[in-house]
């Protein structure tokens, strides 16, 4: 189809499934809230904690309707989308509370429905079902292909690929494609030794030395069913942005196989799931990027704010959950607050808050609320002073995971340390004005933060009842996300 039919058809689509959301929804209020993340920040943990607090009696303060006593219970209910994967909670909380290990990572969409029982402000009995949306990051980091041409993408690509720390990691697939003719005769083999190197590129970006955020196409580093797939076996080449393919050639079949990876794996994510979201929490580990350096965190920005252009935003009305949904509250989450110690928590939130500033006014502009915060949606350390020779530095006590090296001494995963990450700078400028170093430049002894990673702490019982898990804010992104739902 040509591309504007196709967009009306999609268009058209949208309309129909939110007819539908909304006569269900008309007399069953629901939000649809989205959780995502780029890799390792912490989505699986997030809606874990959330759903262990509400329906297991965890401390939230700062959530008024739970604080209040207005929520008589809430429950877990069967999912209402039949192909998609239910959410593994009662999994995930046995690693958590008896294995003490963290869940695995995110590396599908999956959903779980909770039903919230309240009691209104005016004193009438109401039901919310809160319907959670889980899924990669990375995956919406692909939304802007639509709008690209293989051409433009393969450029754009390029691009990134030649900035200093990536062109080292790149060496090995900029060395095949300067092999490769794109207007020589289309060859399998050749995409193939391609698609792999580009891969392994972007593989090297995300290892914790570089942490990098910003690496599409997303299916690449988690391909489940689509694993050695046309559709996952193509790559940018050095072609000219307004340049035309000759029929069977290499360039023609990569370009044939990006445009079937927008039809297979791009636009029924948006379809199916994206454009139907509420509420919208997007988490971020800023300290992998801390630990990585200065090029990870302005990487972050980049990505952060592509997440942002993606999103459907806006004040949402009646004409609007009919026609055309949008998203009409997103809160930006730095994860691991635990790993620093309070006294850093408003400078962490200062550092995420410039990282979307130019994004997040566009979105309040279009009469979306956006708000920052930082979190640890299970605190795995507590708080201590260390003495260091006349100085009293504000630590953190923590068991680390199993191969951390602390000291010089690589840790057992059973003994408790004391460390001290570093503090952040009053004014986050003086991190993205490159004032640091991380893992790319420096060894760890050398850098100038360093956060472990740490396993969840064990928890005292008190008789059968399930202990809470404690956490750092985790209330008041309940506050900002669904506060005003329950009123």
């Amino acid at each position: 189809m040509p591309p504007r039919f196709r967009d009306i058809v999609e268009e058209a689509r949208l309309s129909a499934r939110a007819l539908l959301d909304y006569g269900e929804g008309f007399f069953n209020p629901t939000v649809r809230l989205g959780v995502t993340g780029l890799s390792r920040a912490g989505k699986t943990v997030f809606i874990t904690a959330l759903v262990h607090g509400l329906t297991r009696g965890g401390r939230f303060p700062v959530f008024e309707p739970y604080a209040s006593g207005r929520i008589a219970r809430a429950y877990l209910a069967p999912q209402p989308d039949d192909a998609v994967p239910r959410f593994a909670y009662e999994s995930h909380v046995r690693t958590l509370v008896e294995e003490l290990k963290w869940p695995s990572s995110t590396t599908d969409i999956s959903e779980l429905r909770l039903v919230i029982e309240y009691q209104r402000q005016n004193g009438a009995d109401r039901t919310l079902t809160l319907d959670i949306v889980d899924y990669p990051g990375e995956w919406l980091l692909d939304l802007p292909l639509l709008a690209k041409s293989y051409e433009q993408w393969s450029a754009e690509s390029l691009a990134l690929s030649r900035e200093p720390l990536r062109a080292k990691l790149a060496a090995p697939w900029h060395a095949h494609l300067a092999t490769l003719k794109p207007e020589g005769k289309a060859d399998e083999q050749a995409a193939l030794a391609e698609a792999k190197l580009f891969t392994d590129y972007l593989r090297a970006c995300r290892d914790e030395r570089f942490a990098m955020s910003l690496l599409p196409p997303g299916r690449f580093l988690m391909p489940g069913n689509l694993a050695n797939t046309p559709a996952l076996t193509f790559a940018p080449l050095d072609v000219p942005v307004d340049g035309s393919a000759p029929d069977g050639s290499l360039w023609a079949m990569m370009r044939r196989r990006f445009e079937a990876y927008k039809d297979v794996v791009v636009r029924p994510f948006f379809r199916d799931h994206f454009a139907r979201l509420d509420r919208q929490i997007v988490l971020a580990d800023a300290l992998a990027a801390f630990n990585a350096g200065p090029e990870a965190l302005h990487d972050l920005e980049a990505a952060l704010a592509g997440i942002l252009d993606c999103f459907r935003i806006g004040r949402s009305t009646i004409l609007s959950a009919l026609f055309r949904p949008r998203i009409d509250r997103i809160l930006f989450a730095a994860t691991k607050a635990d790993h620093l110690h309070h006294q850093s928590h408003d400078r962490l939130e200062a550092v995420l808050r410039r990282i979307v500033a130019k994004a997040a006014e566009r979105a309040e502009y279009a009469g979306a609320a956006i708000d920052v915060v930082a979190l640890a949606a299970v605190r795995a350390t507590r708080e201590a002073q260390v003495t260091r020779g006349r100085d009293r530095l504000p630590s953190i006590l923590g068991t680390p995971a199993p191969g951390e090296v602390a000291n010089g001494e690589r840790l057992d995963g059973e003994t408790e340390v004391a460390t001290f990450p570093g503090d952040l700078p009053d004014n986050p400028e003086e991190l993205f004005n490159g004032g640091f170093r991380g893992l790319s430049s420096a060894g760890a002894e050398a850098a100038d933060y360093r956060f472990l990673r740490f396993r969840p702490p064990k928890l005292e019982r008190n008789g059968d009842a399930e202990p809470a898990l404690p956490h750092i804010r985790l209330d008041r992104a309940l506050q900002f996300l669904i506060g005003d739902k329950l009123q």
